[in-house]
C-alpha cells in the first residue's frame, strides 16, 4: 500500500517508471480482501515509494488484526546497523524486504554494498522477503552463508510477462529447495499466463512448487496492485481450481506458513 507522490512524499526518480498506479489506500485493500475472504495481509511497501513504511505501519497498527508489515530498510547504509536491534519493536514490523530489481540495486549483491547486512539480519532474528530476479544464485550463497536467516523469495523469483513458458523459467527457484531457510512466495501468478480462471497452465507449476518446498514453505501471495484477473479468482486458483492441494497443503500454503516463517501472531 503506498500514497500518491508529493511534495510531502518525493518518490525516488527511478520509481516513477514502473509503479503500480498512483495509490493504494487501506480502505481499498480491506474492501479487496473482504470481497476475497482474506482475513489479514502482510503489507510490502513498495520499492517505488523509496524506504518508508510509515503508511503500512499506521495500517498494522489501526488494524492489527489484519496488517502486519515486512518494511523496507535501507541495506546499503551501514550506519543505520543499530535499528536493527530494535526494528521488529516496532507495533507491527514482522521483518525487512529487499528489491534487487532496477539498475540502482541490481548490482549491490556484486559489489559489496549490502555485505554487511546479511549477518546483522540473522544474528538480530529478522526474516527477509527479497525479490532479486535473475540473481537468485547469489541469494542462494546468501542462505546458505547464513543458516538462521529465514529468506522469503519473493514472486518465485520471476518477474511479469507471460510470452514465455512458464516451467523453465520456474527453474532458478526451483534449485533454491535444497536450502531449508528459504521458502518462497508464490504471488501474483496469473500475470505469469496469457489465459483466465482457472489457469489450467498454472497447476502443473503449482504442484512442481510444493513438491520441491513442501506445503511449509510456500506461501500464496497476491501483488493485488498488478493482478490481471480479480483477487478472489487468485485465492479460488489455490483453492478451488488446484484439486490436488489438501487440505492440509492449503492450512499451510494460505496463511499457516507465512505466519510461522515469520512470527506472526495474533
Amino acid at each position: 500500500m503506498w500514497l500518491p507522490e508529493s511534495e510531502e512524499r518525493p518518490w525516488p526518480g527511478y520509481g516513477r517508471s514502473y509503479a503500480h498506479g498512483d495509490e493504494l489506500t487501506t480502505e481499498s485493500a480491506l474492501v479487496t480482501m473482504d470481497q476475497a475472504g482474506i482475513a489479514a495481509s502482510i503489507l510490502v511497501p513498495p520499492s517505488w515509494e523509496g524506504d518508508r513504511n510509515d503508511y503500512c505501519l499506521t495500517a498494522a497498527r489501526n488494524y492489527p488484526d489484519r496488517f502486519a508489515v515486512m518494511g523496507r530498510f535501507s541495506a546499503e547504509d551501514p550506519s543505520r546497523v543499530g535499528e536493527l536491534a530494535t526494528w521488529k519493536q516496532q507495533l507491527g514490523m514482522l521483518g525487512i524486504r529487499l528489491t534487487f530489481h532496477n539498475e540502482v540495486q541490481k548490482h549491490w549483491l556484486d559489489d559489496g554494498t549490502v555485505d554487511w547486512f546479511w549477518e546483522e539480519a540473522e544474528s538480530n532474528g529478522i526474516p527477509l522477503m527479497v525479490f532479486a530476479p535473475s540473481l537468485l544464485p547469489k541469494v542462494k550463497k546468501v542462505a546458505r552463508q547464513h543458516p538462521r536467516l529465514k529468506i522469503v523469495i519473493d514472486h518465485l523469483g520471476v518477474i511479469g510477462g507471460s510470452s514465455q513458458a512458464l516451467l523453465p523459467r520456474l527453474e532458478p527457484v526451483l534449485d533454491l529447495a535444497e536450502v531449508p531457510n528459504i521458502a518462497v512466495k508464490a504471488s501474483c501468478m496469473p500475470s505469469l499466463v496469457n489465459e483466465s480462471y482457472p489457469f489450467s497452465s498454472l497447476h502443473p507449476a503449482i504442484k512442481l512448487i510444493v513438491e520441491c518446498f513442501g506445503r511449509g514453505r510456500v506461501f500464496w501471495g497476491s501483488d493485488v496492485s498488478r493482478l490481471p484477473c480479480s483477487q478472489e479468482e487468485n485465492v479460488r486458483l489455490f483453492t478451488e481450481a488446484c484439486r490436488f492441494l489438501s487440505e492440509q497443503d492449503l492450512e499451510w500454503i494460505m496463511g499457516r506458513g507465512v505466519r510461522e516463517r515469520l512470527g506472526w501472531r495474533r
